[in-house]
């Protein structure tokens, strides 16, 4: 016995992959930059009335203006539609992931996560698609879930290509190493047809 104590367990895989977040730096950036010029616009006039001097005459106007309209005024109302809306995409922002072109992969023993870019498993099941003997050219559309193939056969017969392709398809995706495996959808048409 080594006297070590025990060996650490291996992690635990998650039943869910998770996704990668945007840093959203420019939409912090100019909601900061707004908060802190009408802050510093107010602190400001508030301070020159301390001071004794009048308030700002737009400051002034705009207290009238909201004191004497109705709240069913329609520059009220579209106002404050504008700032609900503004709200609500500074919400969704903050609460969902923003890079979506970034698919997970598989997990190792090691703590460190990696992701593939989406138009890189693109072009790599572009590429294994026109390996395969018959397939003129491929188009490949992947998304979260699903990689769409559409491949244009030359030569062979149209279900063999199929089969070959299908079979180099899943190959191709099982060596992407992604936690949410790719479901294939293959379209597949003789040069010619429409």
């Amino acid at each position: 016995m080594s006297g070590l104590g025990p060996s650490p367990l291996p992690p635990r895989p998650r039943s869910r992959p998770r996704r990668f977040w945007s840093p959203r730096r420019l939409p912090a950036a100019i909601t900061a930059a707004l908060l802190a010029a009408v802050a510093g616009l107010l602190l400001y006039d508030v301070a020159a009335v301390r001071a004794g001097r009048p308030g700002m005459a737009w400051r002034r106007d705009l207290a009238d203006e909201l004191a004497t309209r109705p709240l069913d005024d329609p520059w009220i109302l579209a106002v404050a539609c504008v700032a609900v809306v503004l709200g609500l995409w500074l919400l969704v922002l903050a609460v969902t992931p923003g890079l979506r072109d970034v698919l997970a992969m598989r997990a190792g023993t090691a703590p460190v996560r990696a992701g593939l870019d989406r138009h890189a498993a693109e072009l790599t099941l572009r590429d294994r698609a026109v390996e395969v003997a018959g397939v003129r050219s491929a188009r490949v559309t992947v998304t979260r879930r699903t990689a769409t193939v559409r491949a244009v056969v030359a030569f062979r017969e149209t279900e063999a290509v199929r089969a070959d392709l299908a079979a180099a398809l899943a190959e191709a995706v099982e060596q992407l190493a992604l936690a949410r495996p790719l479901g294939l959808a293959l379209h597949v048409r003789r040069m010619g047809e429409g």
